[in-house]
């Protein structure tokens, strides 16, 4: 072919909406791509494949081309990935997913299938050791949908059709967003990109390099919001997964200049949804050795099954794990997200937190008798009343189970010196493969 009829293919190819994705989300001139001219049957493969920078930091991504017999997988496409994984995987950069196909070629039958099946085995060879983020910016069904899915963080436009049923059964983003399965919603295709990049400044490259550092800003609220906005450096806070488990939130964000994972629980019973959340959370930033800061205010898990697993999430976990008691920290929620069970390094309370094993009525039942025979009216002020003397923080820190008590104003700086204190920490664990929860 002469140069002529490549540079003419090459105009083509850089017209269609996937390179103009590409081009969007990496740093101006970046961009270099993996088998340009790869074909697929008579045409070219349909995706962009390829490394470059984001805010200068190394990153390999692909695009899913739509204009290109719709974005369908196919055996060419399905090698361009693998080759992309490979190389992420050789030298230890994130991955970042651009999702927009109709399906796969069924003509390639059998070689699809080992195609779709290659590309899932890649992508679990990744995971926790690279991040990997997707985004579903069109169609993303069946294996497509399993792939895209299988990435560390989901992001998806309001267009997007995200599902596992080649019908499009319960597809859209708000069913997606609401039950888990995609963390963050964007309401276009800019917005999501834009999402996209400002992750990758939050996350390591790998599981053996730290997150990206920053100078310390200043919190952007002084006296509204939740303690967690008044604690952060400046606008940070990255949320994931709000409309999933709403009575706990998890986000990445800043503290003293470092990225931390945050999770803060509401008060209350932590439901399924909430723990599972927390849960896969948790193991995810101990893959990438983040940080993880546990703002407790629960009175327990509504369910065993999933307590179980936000508990063996924050007991394996060896990567740095602060907690601070904020308000009531009762049982099990104690136990799993504080105390001996969660293995913290350190454990916080506010002055007026409680922490209690059983509720605070029954535990005043239970120990103190006398002092609840009063109309049942005034029973639960009673309670209360009992708490903050018997059951208080500093009841606590009497016996060992909190660290320290600091009041909103100093819990900031307290922070920062014990990430600062904890950063060189070393855990040996034991020989296995995985744990079984």
């Amino acid at each position: 072919m002469s140069i002529e009829k490549i540079n003419q293919a090459k105009i083509e190819l850089e017209a269609t909406s996937a390179y103009k994705i590409v081009t969007e989300f990496f740093d101006d001139d970046s961009f270099c791509e993996i088998d340009a001219f790869a074909k697929s049957g008579d045409g070219f493969a349909e995706v962009v494949a390829g490394f470059g920078t984001v805010e200068g930091l190394p990153v390999y991504a692909f695009a899913q081309n739509s204009d290109i017999c719709g974005g369908a997988m196919s055996k060419a496409q399905a090698a361009k990935l693998k080759k992309l994984y490979d190389l992420a995987l050789k030298t230890g950069a994130p991955v970042v997913g651009f999702y927009d196909s109709v399906g796969g070629r069924l003509s390639q039958a059998t070689d699809l299938l080992a195609g779709c099946g290659d590309v899932l085995n890649r992508s679990a060879s990744l995971s926790g050791v690279v991040p990997q983020i997707s985004v579903v910016l069109g169609t993303c069904l069946g294996t497509n949908a399993l792939n895209a899915v299988s990435a560390d963080i989901v992001i998806m436009t309001e267009k997007a059709q995200l599902s596992l049923s080649v019908t499009g059964e319960n597809s859209s983003c708000k069913y997606n967003l609401e039950n888990g399965i995609a963390s963050v919603g964007a309401k276009d295709a800019e917005e999501a990109v834009n999402m996209a990049k400002e992750l990758i400044y939050y996350l390591p490259s790998n599981n053996l390099n730290m997150a990206p550092q920053s100078f310390e800003e200043a919190p952007a609220e002084n006296g509204c919001g939740c303690i967690v906005s008044r604690i952060i450096d400046g606008d940070s806070g990255f949320k994931l997964c709000k409309e999933y488990g709403a009575n706990a939130n998890i986000r990445l964000a800043r503290l003293g200049g470092q990225v931390v994972g945050i999770v803060s629980t509401k008060g209350g019973m932590l439901d399924c949804k909430a723990t599972s959340k927390i849960a896969k959370f948790v193991r995810f930033c101990d893959a990438f050795s983040l940080p993880v800061i546990t703002f407790v205010n629960s009175t327990g898990f509504e369910s065993l099954k999933s307590a179980a697993k936000a508990a063996s999430a924050y007991a394996e976990a060896t990567t740095v794990k602060i907690s601070v008691v904020t308000g009531s920290a009762i049982g099990s929620a104690y136990i799993a997200l504080a105390g001996t069970g969660a293995n913290a390094d350190v454990v916080y309370a506010l002055p007026e937190a409680v922490i209690s094993p059983v509720n605070v009525e029954a535990a005043a039942f239970i120990l103190s008798p006398d002092t609840m025979k009063v109309p049942v009216a005034e029973q639960t002020a009673q309670a209360e009343k009992f708490a903050q003397s018997n059951l208080s923080a500093f009841n606590a820190a009497q016996n060992g189970y909190v660290d320290a008590i600091t009041d909103e104003a100093q819990l900031r700086r307290t922070l920062i010196a014990a990430l600062d204190m904890l950063s060189g920490k070393r855990v040996s664990t034991l020989s296995k493969k995985h744990s079984t929860i």
